[in-house]
């Protein structure tokens, strides 16, 4: 083979980078990275690489679960979707056509788009993370226990979008990580807010922590309720959704 050619099949072309790009729809792999230049094209589309995103919250949810912040029955939740994930891609949704030859849901350049994922992400787990360790430091140990939940389940979202979003698996299984999480979530996040409003009462509370962290705890609870029970009840399910079906069973009608 020529040295031409060869140079063609190490290195991304323009196109294929751009073809990379429109292929992952930001909506359901949220914080993943791009395909980075240099990288080979048949690589980046096989190998399914792991995200630095994706990484980051693997080793959140280990920090989480080997401090005893996370309950059996949240750590059973992730086992189970995971399983349920492979179940629905086998017998209800399996994959139709290459996922590179898919079309995005929405446009991947929409500012929107990319600015829901980004702000999610900060209120969702920065900000969380660095409460809970500020708790750990003011002895807050019911606002950790709070948090924690929370966290560890989004992270876990993370996570699991990195691998819907590999090309094993159809547009549906990819719609069903978050709508799955989120629901899921508003309970974690109703019991956040309901704790954090009871610290004032709570003995073990007593004085360990200054009103700024009150404030700040309450604040971030009810923002993220807000935020995802809009994101599951506004966007998800109405419109994420639906568009994701018919464009499944728009592909499918075709093979």
């Amino acid at each position: 083979m020529s040295s031409g050619n060869e140079a063609t099949d190490s290195q991304i072309t323009e196109q294929e980078y751009n073809e990379l790009k429109q292929s992952e729809d930001p909506v359901t792999s949220t914080f993943k990275l791009g395909p980075q230049r240099g990288q080979t094209f048949r690589t980046v589309h096989k190998a399914n690489y792991i995200s630095f995103w994706q990484l980051n919250s693997l080793m959140v949810m280990v920090v989480l679960s080997a401090s005893g912040l996370v309950s059996l029955q949240d750590f059973a939740f992730v086992v189970f979707s995971i399983i349920y994930l492979f179940f629905l891609s086998k017998f209800a949704f399996p994959k139709l056509t290459d996922p590179m030859e898919e079309p995005p849901v929405f446009n991947p350049e929409s500012y929107l788009v990319r600015l829901g994922p980004l702000f999610g992400g900060v209120i969702g787990i920065a900000i969380p993370i660095a409460y809970i360790f500020e708790g750990f430091i003011e002895g807050d140990k019911e606002g950790i226990r709070a948090a924690a939940p929370h966290v560890f389940l989004l992270a876990s979202q993370v996570f699991m979008d990195g691998v819907a979003f590999s090309d094993r698996f159809s547009t549906p299984i990819r719609v069903f990580v978050p709508v799955f999480y989120n629901s899921k979530r508003i309970f974690t996040l109703v019991d956040w807010v309901k704790r954090e409003f009871s610290k004032a009462d709570d003995q073990e509370f007593g004085g360990s922590a200054s009103e700024r962290r009150l404030f700040l705890g309450r604040v971030l609870a009810i923002v993220n309720l807000v935020f995802w029970t809009y994101d599951l009840f506004f966007f998800m399910l109405p419109v994420y959704l639906p568009r994701a079906f018919r464009k499944y069973y728009a592909a499918a009608k075709t093979d």
